[in-house]
């Protein structure tokens, strides 16, 4: 929903009423994951995407009926995969999709505020029961207000903060089901939780040509990039001006100062060869909970490398994480390719998928 807000404020400037579709659940196969969101005005105006095109024209026609009838629902596309496409839904699989029409407030400001700030904010709204419609904003690690709004209970209020943060610390959307006073197990209202959680970090140790292209593809990727070197003369916001941060400092101070930050989304990638460079930076790297650690060099280098981390402490423990040598075995030559193998492999990990051909593999495309 968040690539929708420029839309969003131009709409609300020109006193433009508008209703959004999010996506809330989704069963089976889908190209679109809960918090997928499109917004269509009163005069048929359309941001975004709920289905990559399957559905998108019923969910207009659906919009419009919201905005007319100023109501909010709860509407699903698809049966199963085999009767799909009758529907519209071509990938399989079923999609629930809450719609309402829009209404802002201080809600809405606080939301844009954190996120442009980079701050941890969840967005709880009762998608069915009594309350149907109301929001909470649960603000995570920041300075004021910890909550703005209200599910309509105070007990509810309660329950969901504690929740909310739960899921937003894993990074997780979806939705939580309760009785009236938040009560657990129970189904009388279903809340949907929408984690905005800062963007993954990712380190990259190393001022050489791969470290450019790897930069490049991350920040499509959505990372926040960091690229760090000891060496002044190379760490250069000339060579490296899509990172975020450019440190020109030694792996393990860098990692001393902000390790503690990185968790299960975060990478850290280390493509230099310099035993003084890439030891302590491996090390440093260990002792966080990172959930990615790959580190270039080639089959020698590598044999080479874990026989000095063996010296330095490394236990079996500590190798089994490394991804080394780093990406995937796609053939990749140049700087560019072997971003896309680094990449691809960091997805492959998150996923728990083994990065095969979809030709060769069964099952949902879609987890």
């Amino acid at each position: 929903m968040k690539e929708l807000f420029d839309d969003f404020n131009r709409w609300n400037a020109s006193g433009q009423r508008f209703a959004i579709a999010r996506v809330v659940d989704l069963e089976g196969s889908g190209p679109r994951l809960p918090g997928a969101a499109m917004a269509v005005t009163e005069s048929s105006d359309v941001v975004g995407s709920v289905s990559g095109g399957c559905v998108e024209g019923a969910v207009v026609l659906e919009s419009l009926d919201v905005l007319e009838s100023d109501t909010h629902r709860i509407v699903t596309f698809g049966f199963s995969d085999d009767e799909a496409f009758a529907v519209g839904l071509t990938c399989g699989g079923t999609l629930h999709l809450f719609l309402e029409a829009f209404e802002g407030g201080e809600w809405f400001t606080q939301l844009q505020s954190d996120i442009s700030a980079e701050a941890p904010v969840a967005l709880a709204t009762v998608i069915e029961g009594p309350g149907a419609g109301n929001k909470l904003l649960v603000r995570a690690g920041t300075d004021g207000p910890t909550t703005v709004g209200s599910l309509g209970n105070a007990d509810l209020d309660r329950v969901i903060d504690r929740d909310a943060r739960g899921e937003l610390a894993a990074g997780r959307t979806g939705i939580r089901h309760y009785g009236e006073h938040g009560e657990a197990r129970e189904g009388v209202v279903s809340v949907f939780i929408e984690s905005f959680a800062p963007p993954p970090k990712m380190l990259i140790f190393g001022a050489v040509d791969f470290t450019a292209a790897l930069g490049r593809v991350a920040k499509v990727l959505g990372y926040r990039v960091t690229v760090c070197d000891a060496r002044e003369v190379f760490a250069t916001r000339a060579r490296f001006p899509m990172a975020d941060d450019l440190e020109v400092d030694w792996p393990d101070r860098l990692l001393d100062r902000v390790g503690s930050d990185l968790g299960p989304r975060d990478a850290i990638c280390i493509l230099t060869h310099d035993a003084k460079f890439d030891v302590p930076a491996v090390v440093g790297a260990l002792a966080t909970s990172v959930g990615y650690i790959g580190v270039m060099g080639s089959r020698r280098t590598h044999d080479d490398r874990t026989a000095r981390l063996v010296d330095a402490g490394v236990d079996q423990n500590g190798l089994d994480r490394l991804h080394s040598p780093i990406g995937l075995d796609i053939g990749a030559r140049t700087p560019e390719e072997t971003a896309i193998s680094i990449t691809a492999e960091i997805i492959s990990r998150g996923t728990g998928r083994e990065a095969r051909a979809l030709k060769i593999t069964e099952g949902p495309i879609h987890d």
